[in-house]
């Protein structure tokens, strides 16, 4: 294929996902809630009209055939420019002029250059300049979790790298010959993403960039990677062509399929029961040919916007290659398990034997249970928390997912709330959900590591008459959007709707301003930040008096406090990142009895649980200025963007 077709399939397919149908047509497609009792109509929007473009491209035979999960033939090559390629070329550039001219008379705040097809990447187009030593450095800014206490798989591992006294991992896995032009996390990281509009006084701190978390495009052997929206043309160009990739995307219908969508890529999708909720994990494995494996959560979408425009917080840990497979007992939950069972119900088992079958027979993950037999997980601190979409029935089904798997993650690393302590919930997202008592108590008892089985034994009367937790709802005031850099017309990943807020049971004096600490910016960032309190001073517990409340109950249960090697930092608290907003949706709703629970799940989501070890840990996770200041009452309401004139549909 000459490069002259190669630059026009590239635009094609860049103009044909981008460009937004006709009103007309966008009004008859069906809304996709993100949380499904969220209401997010305008993100729901640009999937909607995505996967639309997706099918347009493909009748115009400038996208690969589709597949079925049985195998299928080899995509035929592209060849010569023809008559049907120009005269869509000529079309598709024609609709981008004109959606590019009603953006801007939509939003006149937001650099129309975010919408133009862009040959760079997201590095070079956020305007900051950073070093080429800060790059490629070895990072020190956040490396959280040292005190956790669950080592399930430690045993299998003989590897335990240096730590320096900055954090900075001093040393790699037997076997790792990499250098070190990209970063390398072998104990894990966490930070906010890099953003165009932060104050840069108050931008201290490492970021992370898109196309420096994927690295040299050379090296990559293999990738699954997922989203809830995407730019497919911009993430193509961070691989190179010969990479085979497994991209996990939603699918407006709700089906389970898989097809071929650009060379060497192919796009699954999971099952949603009769179209309701959606896929809206993010994430990536990152096979490298060097043998190491690296696994991204994220709170971004595969999309500009959220890499450069909105702030975002990503986690990214580097897993070293076993020297020979390790066989894994069967009734071990770990990291890898759990990883292994999302990509089951994503859907990706199908995609990968599609691939192996077609063209790469020779990728490092074989089968999906690879993952945990071949990589060593044993120096991951953080527990994986996925939510299933679903029905799930009995407790071996319900601990693996949704909030009850927050409660089981919180107990098997020792963060469970003490029983003489508060625990104080901070919870930052993007989206509001339809809260009631009933489920803020719900959750907040999972929060706390305290078994759902005695919760679904209280009476449902009792349930609805407890008080609200303490729980603190952060989401951005009206007001503060509008102070933003982009002001309103940057409110368009912000959901809440008049009727929530407005609501007779609605806990309003649960809500907090949150401000990103990285100046007027907004954050998509999606956390949880759980901190003991002691009861009667209401204070959050000191390092000194967890560690000798901890190291007391170890020796009850038989530990031995003479050995310094079995002394372990006692967590003060724990922080969730990852794709969960703050609703039932994203992290279900119980039901049942104490004998036979049922959790139902509308959305897929993932994220991870770290257990937190001082002061100094929680104020570096946290992404937003705390304490955060409360609504005032008659004067502050949350963002809506319904009702700005930022968002009212074309006339």
């Amino acid at each position: 294929m000459n490069d002259t077709l190669d630059d026009d399939m590239r635009r094609a397919i860049e103009l044909s996902l981008r460009e937004l149908p006709p009103r007309e047509l966008r009004q008859q497609q069906p809304i996709i809630d993100v949380d499904a009792d969220d209401d997010n109509d305008e993100e729901a929007r640009f999937r909607t009209d995505m996967q639309r473009a997706i099918e347009v491209s493909k009748q115009d035979a400038l996208l690969a055939a589709s597949v079925t999960h049985d195998p299928a033939p080899k995509a035929a090559p592209l060849t010569g420019d023809s008559p049907a390629t120009t005269s869509f070329l000529s079309e598709r550039a024609q609709m981008e002029r004109e959606r590019l001219e009603r953006q801007k008379r939509r939003r006149p705040d937001i650099d129309s250059g975010a919408n133009r097809p862009s040959h760079h990447s997201d590095d070079e187009t956020d305007g900051q300049s950073y070093s080429t030593a800060k790059r490629q450095r070895v990072s020190s800014s956040l490396i959280v979790g040292s005190c956790r206490t669950n080592a399930s798989t430690s045993a299998s591992s003989s590897y335990q790298p240096s730590i320096s006294a900055s954090g900075t991992v001093a040393s790699r896995p037997p076997g790792a010959t990499e250098g070190f032009s990209q970063s390398v996390f072998w104990d894990g990281e966490l930070r906010q993403t890099a953003n165009k509009h932060v104050e840069s006084f108050k931008d201290t701190r490492p970021v992370f960039r898109l196309s420096e978390i994927i690295g040299p495009k050379d090296d990559i052997q293999f990738a699954i990677v997922s989203a809830f929206c995407w730019n497919f043309p911009w993430v193509y160009q961070m691989f190179s062509r010969s990479t085979p990739v497994i991209a996990v995307d939603h699918s407006p219908s709700g089906d389970a399929s898989i097809k071929a969508i650009l060379p060497n890529w192919i796009r699954t999708t999971p099952f949603l029961r009769n179209g309701f909720g959606c896929m809206h994990m993010k994430f990536m494995l990152l096979f490298y040919k060097t043998g190491r494996l690296r696994v991204v959560v994220s709170t971004a979408n595969l999309i500009e916007y959220d890499w450069r425009d909105i702030e975002n917080s990503v986690w990214v840990q580097d897993i070293p290659k076993r020297s020979s497979p390790f066989v894994p007992p069967s009734d071990t939950e770990d990291f890898a398990s759990s990883m292994v069972r999302v990509l089951h119900a994503l859907n990706a088992a199908p995609a990968l034997v599609n691939l192996l079958r077609n063209d790469h027979p020779n990728l490092p993950l074989q089968r999906l249970e690879d993952l945990r037999s071949k990589w060593d997980f044993s120096n991951v601190r953080a527990a994986l928390v996925p939510s299933i979409a679903g029905k799930h029935e009995g407790w071996p089904k319900v601990i693996l997912t949704g909030h009850t798997r927050l409660m089981k993650a919180l107990l098997d690393m020792h963060a469970a709330t003490p029983q003489d302590k508060d625990l104080l919930l901070e919870c930052q997202g993007s989206s509001i959900g339809n809260y009631s008592s009933t489920w803020l108590n719900e959750i907040y008892r999972s929060a706390r590591g305290e078994s759902a089985e005695r919760w679904l034994k209280m009476p449902k009367a009792n349930r609805a008459k407890l008080p609200l937790p303490p729980i603190q709802i952060l989401f951005p005031t009206t007001q503060y959007v509008r102070d933003s850099k982009l002001g309103e017309a940057g409110g368009g990943t912000m959901f809440c709707r008049r009727k929530q807020w407005e609501g007779a049971n609605f806990p309003r004096e649960l809500f907090h301003q949150t401000r990103s600490k990285r100046g007027r910016v907004l954050m998509h960032s999606k956390m949880i930040l759980g901190t003991f309190r002691d009861k009667q001073q209401g204070t959050l517990v000191s390092d000194k008096r967890a560690s000798e409340a901890y190291n007391t109950g170890k020796e009850r249960e038989g530990g031995s406090k003479g050995h310094d090697a079995d002394k372990t930092e006692p967590p003060v608290g724990w922080v969730y990142v990852g794709s969960h907003n703050f609703t039932p949706s994203a992290w279900g709703t119980l039901s049942g009895s104490g004998f036979t629970p049922t959790l139902n799940i509308n959305n897929y989501e993932l994220g991870v649980v770290i257990p937190l070890c001082s002061q100094e840990e929680i104020e570096r996770v946290a992404c937003w200025e705390r304490p955060a200041p409360k609504y005032a009452r008659g004067r502050d309401e949350p963002w809506m963007q319904t009702e700005s004139a930022y968002f009212v549909e074309d006339a």
